[in-house]
């Protein structure tokens, strides 16, 4: 196989939730292991940094690497989903891995995927640490694809366990309350492993509390011992100074991720960059900190994070697609200054989205949209749905018309937001 047939054969013969849903997700850690010891258990051959939680994980584990990549150290960074390029997911020093490389991986364990049977995820993730273990990386942060305890990542034994943070998100997988949600996040949590939690939750907290306890694993709360003030955005970086127990610790911390939302997770970026230099061999100088920060995007290839796609009139997309993630999403566009609010939104059909569209702003022109996957809601039946919470606009059959037709709509002062759906996110990119 060529490379287009090799991600033909990924995506459309495996099990793929990006494409099915829930039916893809395995309920346990069997294949991966079976897997990974037919490779040699690769994952053992590296250290890792693990990261979990809702909202936020992404750009945690983008910050982490990009600091890691300045101290000097060779950083692998394990990410899903991917937005443009299946190959975002596995990188090395923000290099993708080669398309020949992805050939090959599936092309030597083509008998091995017919015999397992595994899912696109545990193949992609056991490819991950395959790639990572023959590059002999020094470090490699991994994100958790979705939830915790049974996620193909969670066969790792990691430096640290990162977990930014709980909201309502894929309930029909994990669990309807904060508190079982929270459980499933916490199974990522390993015996005397430093693990670091970036949001002080009430009903949260208490979970990873007592998960901690029974395994003998320290646990801190980033949020109760860092705080952030004076922020500024200018010239496209956010800029903010950060308190120790009220004591100066970093001026003038300059991130190029500009939501004002990054600041829980620089917080918490901070925090287990402490925990690192304190209970490892790696250490990591507040100089490559505010280096690492400044250029995350450059080091790490991150993207849809609050990004400005043009101007005149701005343009700006961000993969929030949840409660709390479009909470974020609504406290920067109540700080952008506009004339009139354009959204260009978009939708999965697996997903309760009663509480999303309450939350959205009625003062905006809607363009509703339907992303290009099987799991995707249909743009009018999202608009009929929209209409109950007050919100207007026409309804379109590509996330390319709409974005097409409210930047045409759009006067020169005007903001384009769009998002509701990482996928809508990928394809306006």
């Amino acid at each position: 196989m060529n490379y287009p047939e090799t991600l033909d054969f990924l995506y459309s013969k495996l099990p793929m939730f990006t494409r099915i849903g829930a039916s893809a997700f395995k309920k346990d850690l069997t294949n991966t292991i079976i897997f990974c010891e037919a490779l040699g258990n690769p994952q053992q051959q590296f250290k890792s940094i693990h990261v979990a939680g809702t909202n936020g994980k992404g750009s945690t584990s983008h910050m982490l690497a990009a600091v890691l990549q300045a101290q000097g150290y060779k950083t692998g960074l394990y990410t899903s989903p991917h937005l443009k390029d299946f190959r975002e997911r596995i990188r090395i020093n923000g290099k993708m891995i080669a398309k020949s490389e992805v050939v090959s991986f599936v092309k030597k364990q083509k008998k091995l995927i017919e015999k397992v049977e595994p899912s696109f995820f545990e193949v992609t993730v056991a490819m991950a640490f395959d790639h990572f273990a023959r590059h002999q990386v020094d470090i490699a942060v991994i994100e958790v694809g979705l939830g915790g305890r049974l996620d193909s990542t969670n066969i790792i034994q990691p430096e640290l366990s990162v977990i930014t943070n709980i909201s309502m998100d894929h309930m029909n997988m994990l669990g309807d309350t904060i508190e079982e949600i929270a459980g499933e996040k916490a199974g990522i949590i390993k015996p005397n492993t430093p693990v670091i939690i970036g949001e002080t939750q009430e009903k949260s907290a208490g979970v990873f509390i007592r998960k901690a306890k029974e395994v003998a694993a320290p646990i801190f709360f980033a949020d109760e011992i860092f705080s952030a003030k004076d922020f500024k955005l200018k010239r496209a970086k956010l800029s903010l100074s950060v308190f120790e127990n009220e004591t100066l610790k970093f001026s003038n911390l300059v991130c190029d991720l500009t939501g004002v939302y990054q600041h829980k997770n620089i917080l918490t970026v901070l925090e287990a960059l402490t925990k690192l230099n304190e209970t490892t061999s790696f250490k990591i100088s507040e100089s490559s900190i505010f280096a690492g920060l400044k250029q995350v995007k450059k080091l790490t290839g991150l993207q849809g994070r609050w990004q400005t796609l043009s101007k005149n009139p701005l343009v700006i997309c961000d993969t929030g697609h949840n409660e709390a993630g479009i909470a974020e999403v609504i406290k920067n566009i109540n700080q952008t200054n506009f004339e009139k609010l354009h959204i260009v939104f978009g939708m999965v059909k697996d997903k309760d989205i009663s509480k999303v569209l309450s939350m959205m702003p009625k003062n905006a022109t809607y363009y509703f949209c339907k992303p290009d996957l099987e799991r995707a809601l249909s743009a009018d039946e999202l608009k009929q749905q929209a209409a109950d919470y007050h919100l207007r606009g026409r309804s379109y059959t590509t996330v390319a018309e709409a974005k097409a037709i409210a930047i045409s709509t759009a006067g020169k002062n005007d903001l384009v937001f769009i998002g509701g759906s990482t996928f809508v996110v990928a394809e306006a990119i």
